[in-house]
């Protein structure tokens, strides 16, 4: 094999690494489990998100971008977000609902899987505005902040009992956003002025602060709330300007419609 097509195996066993820890992170919460077992199978989900993270930049890095990569990327997601925290999030604390409790954990995966497929046909369409925004919460994200949930509590109360219905809420939510049509920043594209800047030095000194002060793991709680909030903030205040947008790319795309098929018709008139 030639050295160039090694290459193209690089990222994807970073996607597969992700994958074995979601593996590993539903055998640890398997039986009954305890409050240790959880704690770990929390951090192999985070160790999950670093590969996950990882993989995308080593395509890039070497230039081995391939449709193969986002379909088996988006594969790896659904086990190591979607199912993973899933089966934790119902033995850590959903688990007293009965079927209830299983129902929101199902909902957890199914609409990750169901954002996942959306993503892959925005990006396959190389919609406008994909590399400033994302649809939906996306599905890592969604899951980080039920895994820094599980660590911050274990690290702050051990094994003392979970506030069952505030954390099915919290699923619920997290559930709905990534099906929703909400906007989230992807900062790919974020100009470096003065203004951003500084954003950015406050929010580093920020989580340095209260990383010292508190745990890592609660600094990641709070990062990852504020994200979830920012973009339901932003969505409520722009809400009307949205929709605008919305409703002008659909008449667009009538107009446009209306044209092809007038055009298909007009042979047959003459």
């Amino acid at each position: 094999m030639r050295p160039r097509k090694w290459l193209y195996i690089l990222p994807n066993l970073f996607t597969l690494s992700s994958v074995f820890c979601g593996l590993y992170a539903m055998s640890l919460v398997a039986g009954e489990p305890s409050a240790e077992k959880l704690y770990a199978a929390a951090l192999a989900i985070l160790f999950g998100m670093l590969f996950d993270g990882l993989d995308g930049r080593v395509a890039r890095l070497t230039k081995t971008q391939s449709d193969f990569g986002m379909q088996l990327d988006s594969l790896a997601d659904v086990v190591t977000f979607g199912a993973a925290p899933a089966l934790l999030v119902w033995k850590w604390a959903l688990a007293p609902l009965g079927f209830v409790g299983l129902f929101l954990a199902f909902a957890f995966a199914a609409c990750g899987a169901l954002r996942l497929a959306r993503f892959n046909v925005l990006e396959m369409r190389g919609s406008k505005g994909s590399s400033t925004f994302f649809v939906g919460l996306p599905i890592p994200l969604a899951a980080g902040v039920l895994v820094s949930l599980v660590i911050a509590h274990y690290k702050g109360f051990g094994g003392d009992e979970v506030p069952v219905l505030p954390v099915a809420v919290l699923v619920a939510l997290l559930s709905y956003l990534m099906v929703s049509t909400v906007r989230y920043r992807t900062f790919k594209k974020m100009n470096l002025s003065r203004k951003t800047a500084g954003i950015s030095a406050f929010f580093a000194t920020s989580a340095v602060a209260l990383t010292l002060q508190y745990r890592a793991s609660f600094t990641l709680l709070v990062f990852g709330t504020l994200y979830v909030c920012a973009g339901i903030a932003e969505e409520v205040i722009f809400f009307r300007r949205r929709r605008d947008e919305r409703l002008l790319a659909r008449a667009a795309a009538d107009g446009r419609s209306t044209i092809v098929d007038e055009d298909e018709e007009s042979p047959e008139d003459e």
